[in-house]
C-alpha cells in the first residue's frame, strides 16, 4: 500500500511539475527582461545591424528584450573551428528576433541550437529523380533550418545580410522564417496564423503568387523575388519574408495583396520605418 501511495505521489508531482512549466517559463523570461541590456551588445547592434536605427523606439525596446531572452534560451555552437562570441550571438539573434516583433511569441519553441560555420558549408542531401529513384548529392549552403531543433548558418553570410538591409537578401531571416513555418509541423509555407479565418485568404493569395513566381522562373521573366522561392511553398514563404523586411516599398507596389498578408501575419508595416 505504501509503495502504491509513493508511486501515486511521484506521478502527481510529475504532472504538477509539467503543468506548471508555462508559468515557470514566463517568470524566468520576465526576470530576463528586467535585466539591463549590456552596452557591449548595443554597440554590436549599432555596428552590425543598420536596420535597427530605422526601427521606431518601441520596436527597438521590444527587440532588445527579445534578444535577451533568445540568448538566454538558445545554444550557439561553432563549426569548422569557429569560436562563438557575443558578436556572433547578438548579430544573429537580432536579425532572428525582428521576426518576433509585435507578435505573441514562444521564441521559436522547437529551436534548441544554432550551428554557425565560418562561411558556406557543404552537406550531403538525398534527392529523388523523375522516376522515383533516390540518390545522394553534395550541396553548398548558406543556411538550413531543421524541424528537429537546429538552425545552421554561415557567419560570413549572416554578416552580409545584416550589413545591407535593402538588398532583399537575409539568410538569418530566411532560415528563421522556416522556424516559424515549422512550429505546427514540417515547413509547408503555412505557419500558424492568428485565427482560423485567416487561412482562407492566406491560402488563396499565397498559392496565386507562388504560381506566378514559378511561371516567372520557368520563363526567365524578371521578378522581385528570387527564383529560389519557386522551389516549393516553404521556400516561397522564406524568400518573401526577406523581401518584406528589406524592400517593403517595391514589395507593396508590385504585390500589394501579398504584402498585406505578410503585414497582417507579422503585425508590422516596414513601409513606415
Amino acid at each position: 500500500m505504501l509503495a502504491i501511495l509513493l508511486v501515486s505521489l511521484i506521478g502527481l508531482t510529475a504532472i504538477l511539475w509539467l503543468a506548471s512549466a508555462p508559468l515557470r517559463i514566463r517568470k524566468k523570461r520576465e526576470k530576463v527582461r528586467r535585466m539591463p541590456f549590456p552596452k557591449s551588445w548595443r554597440d554590436i547592434i549599432r555596428q552590425r545591424l543598420p536596420m535597427f536605427r530605422s526601427l521606431p523606439a518601441d520596436l527597438q525596446l521590444q527587440l532588445k528584450d527579445h534578444i535577451k531572452i533568445f540568448l538566454a534560451e538558445k545554444q550557439f555552437v561553432g563549426c569548422d573551428g569557429l569560436e562563438i562570441n557575443d558578436d556572433i550571438r547578438v548579430t544573429i539573434a537580432a536579425q532572428a528576433c525582428v521576426l518576433l516583433l509585435n507578435r505573441d511569441t514562444d521564441y521559436f519553441p522547437k529551436l534548441r541550437q544554432i550551428l554557425v560555420y565560418p562561411a558556406a558549408f557543404i552537406v550531403d542531401k538525398e534527392q529523388r529523380n523523375e522516376i522515383g529513384l533516390s540518390f545522394q548529392h553534395r550541396a553548398v549552403l548558406l543556411g538550413e533550418s531543421w524541424d528537429e531543433g537546429q538552425v545552421i548558418l554561415s557567419w560570413h553570410d549572416a554578416l552580409a545580410g545584416a550589413a545591407d538591409p535593402h538588398d532583399g537578401s537575409n539568410v538569418v531571416m530566411h532560415e528563421f522564417a522556416h522556424q516559424l513555418d515549422q512550429e505546427d509541423g514540417r515547413a509547408n509555407g503555412a505557419p500558424p496564423l492568428a485565427t482560423q479565418a485567416d487561412y482562407a485568404s492566406w491560402s488563396e493569395i499565397m498559392n496565386r503568387e507562388f504560381a506566378q513566381l514559378q511561371y516567372c522562373a520557368q520563363q526567365e521573366l524578371p521578378s522581385l523575388f528570387s527564383y529560389y522561392g519557386a522551389t516549393n511553398p516553404a521556400e516561397f514563404f522564406a524568400v518573401i519574408t526577406e523581401v518584406f523586411f528589406e524592400q517593403p516599398q517595391a514589395f507593396n507596389e508590385q504585390h500589394p495583396l501579398l504584402y498585406r498578408e505578410l503585414s497582417h501575419f507579422y503585425r508590422l508595416d516596414p513601409l513606415t520605418w
